[in-house]
This record gives C-alpha cells, structure tokens and sequence, in this order.
C-alpha cells in the first residue's frame, strides 16, 4: 500500500507544531528522536532495544528550547522523528504501567492531590513533575518499604516522547499542560505523588486490585 503523501504531510507538521509548543511555550528543551523505517531503528543497532524511541542524533545533550534550532530539525533535518523532551532540567516525571497509572490517576483524584501534566505511552503513564535531583529521589525512595522495578524514573540525563509519538507508537495527553502563573507550565512535586504511585504498582504487580 502506497503511503498517502498528504497523511504524511500533516503528520509531519503536528510533530513540529508540537516540538514548538513544547519548547516556546512550555519551556522544555526537546530534541529529534531516531525514526523507526521497516522495522529497524535509525541508530543503526538491529539489536536496539527501544527502537524509534530514543536520542540518537543530535544526542540528548543538544536539546534546546531555541525555536530556530527546532524549527530547522523538524523542517529541514529529522521531519519524521518523535518529539523527545530531555528531563531533568526543567521537567521530570515518574512511570509506571498503564493500568497502574490509571488506576493511581483515580485515586489521586479522588483524594483532591493537585496532578501536572499525564502523558500515556505505549503501555505506560508518565506523570510529569517539578524537576528533582537523583540524591533527593532516593532519599525519598529509601522512606518506603518496597519500590517495583516497574516504576521508572525520567530525572536528570533522562528523556520523555511528547505527543503525537511516531513509529514507536502513538502519544496522547491524559492530562494536558497548565499555564503556571509565571508562564511555563505548572508541575507538582515528585514527593506527595510517590508513595501512592508505588502503592498503585505494587498492588498490580500483586496481582491485586489497586483500590
């Protein structure tokens, strides 16, 4: 099947609508992801564990919130790679598998506990937070009593896909950004949202419902 050209085209204009809005407006610096073809990821490691969805080149490092540099890797340079925020600097987040953070999104809500943005990945939820240093995560993570090894953590040197995803699959918001009073975006502390996210994946992990 011939792939239709005006698909294509839209598609990549919201992954460049996208890296802007995620640069410009949210302040988070971003950069090109590789791109999935035929199955086989552009690092050019047929062993590639994350294929399609993973800093190659330009690397992480070079994430910016320059609208020129954007527009020109999405426009002239990468125009099919997914929009990939680096964390760390100006946002984190933890995640943890879908039906956990569904369930945990729930709970959360029902105890009234303010929520950032949520992204929805394949098979997992990133809850976005105010930016956390790693020694201040494992104190945090050193409080309880047992952590999954499911639960990830997107700190410093570490990276997130933004919507609309690309060949590694779709993106989506679950809960879109807030304007902060200052500009940016809003984002919560990791702090009062751990323990109940640890909690929602420990019970999965169980085998148990989660509330």
């Amino acid at each position: 099947m011939r792939e239709d050209p005006r698909g294509r085209s839209a598609a990549r204009s919201a992954r460049l609508t996208a890296a802007l809005e995620s640069a410009v407006d949210h302040r988070w610096p971003v950069v090109p992801g590789a791109v999935l073809s035929g199955g086989l990821c552009s690092c050019g490691d047929p062993d590639c564990p994350v294929p399609g969805a993973h800093p190659h080149d330009p690397p992480l490092l070079a994430a910016t919130t320059d609208a020129r540099m954007v527009r020109w890797w999405w426009e002239r340079r990468s125009p099919d790679a997914p929009v990939l925020a680096a964390t760390g600097r100006a946002v984190s987040a933890v995640s943890l598998p879908a039906l956990a953070g569904a369930r945990a999104l729930a709970y959360l809500g029902a105890l009234r506990l303010p929520l950032g943005p949520v992204l929805a990945m394949p098979g997992r939820y990133a809850l976005l937070v105010a930016p956390y240093s790693l020694d201040a995560l494992g104190e945090m993570l050193a409080q309880l009593p047992w952590v999954p090894g499911s639960l990830h953590y997107h700190g410093p040197g570490g990276f997130l896909p933004l919507p609309p995803g690309a060949g590694a699959g779709p993106v989506r918001w679950v809960l879109a950004p807030r304007r902060a009073a200052d500009g940016g975006v809003w984002l919560p502390q990791v702090g009062p949202l751990l323990g109940e996210l640890v909690e929602a994946t420990v019970h999965l992990d169980s085998g148990r419902s989660a509330y």
